[in-house]
């Protein structure tokens, strides 16, 4: 509450002094602007080019495409896998490749953990980069 200074009723008003809780929202204002843009997370995307060059340069690499299907089961490169010998297939495959680039495609039916336990036995047998299939591609 404030006092006043001198009028003729000489005593208390009731009236809320804001200049304190204006510097508080000032400061927390300051604390946010400067929190905001350092809190901010970023994410390691490689896009495609928008304006693909269609010039020739030679034959596409042999791409290596790991489908993961229902039942343990898996193929490489259309030629099927078992769980056992995955691992040592494609360390066979990507031991003398200096582009450690594998495609995953996992089916529908297929639990997510099953797709992830996948790539991680690719990355296991020497694979860099691991990208998966869009789901509209056959």
């Amino acid at each position: 509450m404030a006092m006043s200074g001198g009028g003729p009723s000489g005593g208390l008003t009731n009236e809320i002094n804001v200049t304190p809780m204006i510097d508080v929202l000032l400061v927390l204002l300051i604390i946010f602007m400067m929190v905001i843009p350092m809190s901010r997370k970023a994410i390691d995307l490689q896009l495609p080019d928008p304006t693909p060059d269609n010039t020739n340069q030679g034959p596409p690499p042999s791409q290596i495409v790991m489908e993961v299907l229902p039942g343990n089961t898996f193929k490489i490169n259309s030629q099927p896998v078992s769980k056992a010998d995955l691992g040592r297939k494609l360390k066979e495959i990507y031991d003398p490749r200096p582009e450690k680039i594998i495609f995953v495609k996992g089916d529908p039916s297929v639990k997510y953990q099953d797709v992830i336990a996948a790539m991680d036995v690719a990355r296991g047998a020497g694979v860099k980069v691991i990208a998966t299939v869009p789901k509209d591609v056959k």
